[in-house]
């Protein structure tokens, strides 16, 4: 994915003007504003390397927001996504970590709060596909993808509540997928573990609303990456016409809604899980 733009330019807040984050100023309507302002904010984004999280992350650090990079060191891409971000001026720190351990998600959010002081916004991104058919599947490939998934999901909401409780506010932004709402054949480790991070949305928002955390889910549909840009040309008509849009969504299309999520402005959304689609589950 190329740099993250905002507003038809890449950088600052103040550049997102075109987009509808800035009120005021030009227009004469007093000083300028950022309509959604994640000033002040800490931010952690699971699996921030690459594709949708390497967008939320790059989009909160924009929106003001300082933001704890994340990813395993095996892969390189959160240590670069982070180069890239330090580079734009963002104000990023990078942890590195495996989301099935608890001893590494306990010493990333350790860290996040090292780093900025605490932790406001969790987002629970990371996630692997080993796809196959049921009959084929070995306990080995379902154990990875519901571990990096759902559990690893479970450990970071652990984890990162616990702050969040503390300081009575906090946002948590789980990324499941319409697998996880519909099914999908060849992906029962998948949408299995995507499902169960449904019931754990629902589960935290009602556990943790009283003490100022809200919880919620987006769910992605067909987005663009290395597999769709890949596909032939038959199959790629195939899944687009299946598309009310008619098209394939952008890591950006996630990221706008996860920044609304994360903010103080979402303040009476809970519980839900939203479809990022195309329309394509309608």
């Amino acid at each position: 994915m190329g740099q993250l733009k905002v507003g038809g330019m890449a950088g600052t807040a103040g550049e997102a003007q075109g987009d509808g984050l800035i009120e005021g100023g030009a227009q004469g309507r007093g000083p300028e504003r950022a309509i959604v302002d994640l000033g002040g904010k800490a931010a952690l984004v699971t699996g921030s390397g690459r594709g949708i999280g390497k967008a939320i992350a790059g989009l909160f650090a924009v929106c003001g927001a300082q933001v704890m990079v994340t990813g395993t060191a095996e892969s390189g891409s959160a240590e670069r996504a982070y180069g890239e971000m330090r580079g734009r001026g963002l104000d990023v720190a990078l942890a590195t970590g495996d989301v099935r351990s608890e001893g590494d998600v306990r010493r990333v959010v350790d860290e996040c709060v090292k780093a900025f002081g605490k932790v406001d916004i969790l987002v629970n991104n990371a996630g692997v596909t080993k796809d196959g058919p049921l009959a084929m599947m070995s306990a080995e490939d379902w154990d990875l993808v519901v571990d990096t998934s759902l559990k690893g999901a479970f450990l970071f909401a652990k984890h990162a509540s616990k702050h969040m409780i503390k300081n009575r506010y906090g946002r948590i932004v789980n990324i499941t997928s319409v697998s996880g709402l519909h099914g999908n054949p060849g992906q029962a480790n998948y949408a299995s573990a995507k499902a169960g991070m449904v019931g754990l949305t629902k589960t935290l928002a009602k556990e943790l609303a009283r003490r100022g955390v809200t919880c919620n889910a987006i769910a992605p549909g067909l987005i663009e990456s290395d597999m769709t840009q890949s596909l032939d040309a038959g199959l790629k008509e195939a899944y687009l016409s299946k598309i009310a849009l008619g098209r394939f969504g952008t890591a950006e299309d996630v990221a706008w809604l996860a920044l609304y999520l994360a903010s103080a402005r979402s303040g009476y959304v809970t519980g839900q899980v939203i479809e990022v689609d195309g329309g394509l589950a309608m």
